[in-house]
């Protein structure tokens, strides 16, 4: 199985996690020339941007570690892109989850990071 369907395999697996947990998914990779946003969805008040990471094993390190500041930058200049589209303002409260699956199991962190950068599109 090549990298582009395992990733749509564990994205689906997640975002069907999350909607058991009450998220309600409004959209699956929304992609720009900024980047991609794996899951975009509402929760407990939230507009959520949502990564999702795989890992197979710990070989490489845990699915978690992967989201590190450089990508967490590009994550929120591709989410300003969205909520610019969509016309949502900056009253809209607005977090960033990152879901990790290592090995088959998930874990969901929510507000994982911070919104690191200004609009930049």
């Amino acid at each position: 199985m090549n990298k582009r369907k395992t990733g749509a395999r564990w994205e689906t697996a997640a975002a069907d996690y999350l909607e058991e947990q009450g998220m309600h998914i409004l959209e699956r990779n929304f992609q720009c020339r900024q980047g991609e946003i794996d899951l975009v969805g509402r929760h407990e008040g939230y507009l959520v941007f949502v990564e999702v990471k795989y890992r197979g094993s710990s070989r490489n390190g845990h699915a978690l570690e992967a989201v590190d500041g450089r990508k967490q930058r590009k994550i929120c200049r591709t989410a300003d892109y969205y909520r610019y589209l969509r016309g949502i303002g900056d009253d809209e409260s607005v977090r960033y989850d990152v879901v990790g699956i290592q090995e088959s199991e998930i874990q969901w962190i929510k507000n994982a990071f911070t919104h690191s950068c200004g609009y930049g599109f």
